[in-house]
């Protein structure tokens, strides 16, 4: 009888302990579908080693991997492509990264965060809260038209909390003309009565001498924000100063247009990641054809135009306003709008 008890006691133990680790199998399998636990380590084939090599290159997640193609990753992690192959399937299959219909996709965007501008009329012109998160918005026009005023005064207000505008976040700038002022920044601060040395704490600077180097900082400042840094917004002013300079004549046209594209998709590419706002300044030309009307035309032709999401063309207005006149956008309208540049940053009245 009692061996009877005892054998009973053991199966319903047994069978107990094996509902409990099935559930726990599910919830593993649960959190491996939402992304949360996965790492790239997890992937067959994925080693240590190779995980190392991936992270040297810039690739810290299951995101990074599943976009690589099988011969970008047999050259960076020096394994076939098959395995290759095979690791960025099982990434892809790990992150869904297949169709959702219109109402998940607005759901996944809800965590877009916008930055104020300093100017409400400016505000209006991207939307009504200034430059978006996940989004590469470009500035272009003549010098003195305002683009760098403009950078400098975001890389202030996103240190602002979201319900004065800002993210809470820090900016990054990567500076290619030597255009960055740590005395302008002060003033800016000063003007909104913000602390200037902790608001200069929070903008990470890097001179960009080459293309070559301004390239490199985009994987910089993914390590950057993969060690913690709460980094909202990416300035680059310009954009095209270096690639304009080092590919001249048409016959490194070819090369300067691949090589820009390849950097522009890198950008988009870190921005939807780390839900970042990308904010560009680009140079201008004239073009000779233009017989009529400004011939004011931006650098980097097509490739640079369908790359930003929002697209503004700067320039000088009546009584030392600017003019910011919106040229593409995914959801806007064309539409111009008026601001100042004052001693406090970018206003829509002059002080």
């Amino acid at each position: 009888m009692f061996q009877s008890l005892f054998l009973i006691n053991i199966i319903f133990i047994k069978r107990a302990n094996q509902k409990r680790d099935m559930a726990k199998d599910e919830e593993g399998n649960g959190d491996e579908e939402k992304g949360g636990e996965a790492k790239i380590t997890d992937i067959p084939g994925i080693g240590p080693g190779i995980a190392a090599k991936l992270e040297a290159a810039g690739v810290y997640d299951l995101m990074g991997l599943a976009v690589m193609s099988p011969a970008a990753l047999s050259d960076l992690a020096g394994v076939g492509e098959a395995v290759a192959r095979k690791a960025i399937q099982a990434a892809r299959g790990m992150m869904k990264l297949g169709f959702m219909d219109g109402m998940e996709f607005a759901k996944k965007r809800e965590d877009v965060g916008f930055i104020g501008t300093g100017s409400t009329n400016l505000n209006n012109l991207l939307g009504g809260k200034g430059v978006e998160t996940r989004s590469l918005t470009e500035a272009y026009g003549a010098f003195g038209s305002g683009k760098t005023q403009l950078g400098l005064t975001l890389a202030v207000n996103v240190q602002l909390p979201v319900e004065q505008g800002g993210l809470n976040g820090k900016a990054v700038f990567i500076d290619t003309e030597g255009t960055f002022r740590p005395q302008r920044i002060r003033q800016i601060a000063e003007g909104m009565g913000a602390n200037a040395d902790k608001v200069l704490r929070n903008i990470l600077v890097a001179r960009a001498f080459n293309s070559d180097h301004q390239i490199l900082l985009i994987d910089k400042i993914n390590e950057l924000i993969k060690d913690g840094e709460p980094i909202k917004l990416v300035i680059i002013d310009s954009l095209t100063a270096h690639f304009r300079a080092e590919f001249t004549g048409r016959g490194e046209l070819a090369d300067r247009q691949h090589k820009l594209n390849k950097y522009l998709h890198s950008l988009m590419k870190m921005g939807e990641q780390h839900n970042v706002a990308i904010y560009v300044t680009n140079q201008v030309m004239a073009n000779p054809a233009m017989m009529f009307g400004d011939p004011t035309t931006a650098v980097g032709g097509n490739i640079v135009a369908h790359a930003s999401t929002y697209r503004m063309y700067l320039r000088r207005g009546k009584q030392g306003s600017r003019v910011a006149k919106l040229i593409d956008s995914p959801n806007l309208p064309d539409n111009e709008t008026v601001f100042f540049l004052t001693e406090k940053g970018i206003k829509d009245e002059e002080e």
